[in-house]
């Protein structure tokens, strides 16, 4: 039995252990069931499921971020992107490009090819290709 300043206490009844939980406003909560004694902890469990339920949505981090371009994008503009997927793959995301083409610039698609490919080239340090699709112009970038 632990109390609710983590000092041992040793073995001790059940209900005597209720009473003291009860006593403090607190929950009486089996940590581990050991082979011959339960092992038994005198906390808030409200703020146990709270804490719990944080760090596991911490460890679910990695979601997919999307960045998207037109094929006449500015230096300036492409070079900020750039950065920022670099910074998203260097924390574990994942960055999906898509270069949109609207009314004419849907005959110059092989200008869209090259920037996919020079989008690949350009993160190649920081990530991996994972998928490039020419086709429908999009390229997926995992963390190396």
């Amino acid at each position: 039995m632990i109390d609710h300043e983590n000092n041992n206490r040793g073995l001790m009844d059940t209900r005597e252990a209720l009473e003291l939980a009860e006593s403090l406003e607190l929950d009486l909560v089996i940590v581990s069931e050991g082979a011959e004694a339960p092992i038994a902890k005198i906390i808030n469990y409200g703020k146990l499921q709270y804490q719990k339920k944080k760090r596991q949505g911490n460890s679910s981090r990695p979601t997919v971020k999307e960045v998207r371009f037109r094929p006449n994008v500015g230096a300036a503009d492409y070079e900020l992107r750039i950065k920022q997927a670099a910074e998203w793959l260097s924390k574990g995301d994942s960055v999906k490009f898509a270069i949109r083409l609207r009314g004419r610039e849907n005959q110059h698609r092989e200008l869209a090819g090259k920037m996919l490919d020079r989008i690949v080239s350009d993160l190649t340090q920081v990530g991996k290709v994972q998928s490039l699709d020419k086709r429908s112009l999009i390229v997926q970038v995992i963390p190396a």
